[in-house]
């Protein structure tokens, strides 16, 4: 199946059972339910940095004023995680 034609819930899905599946099916006591604000968000966040070319680009793209953009930025350390990401 093509990646690209699941819906974005199907792929969650695919996500979670291959993490469980790595870890035996145990993913019990991770408060998943409560969690998923924030992990969409930082998703959300992390893609809208990956597909503008500036950052304040990116402030408007997300419609974050720029003090709240920072905060945000530093609380997600994005610039570790694309760096991290190219030395892969």
């Amino acid at each position: 199946m093509m990646l690209n034609s699941l819906s974005l819930e199907e792929l969650i899905g695919l996500k979670l059972e291959l993490a469980s599946a790595a870890v035996d099916n145990k993913l019990f006591g991770l408060a998943l339910w409560k969690g998923m604000p924030f992990i969409v968000r930082e998703a959300v966040f992390k893609y809208a940095f990956s597909a503008t070319r500036t950052k304040t680009e990116c402030m408007n793209f997300l419609g974050l004023k720029q003090k709240h953009f920072f905060d945000i930025w530093k609380n997600y350390e994005v610039e570790s995680f694309f760096s991290n990401e190219e030395e892969d």
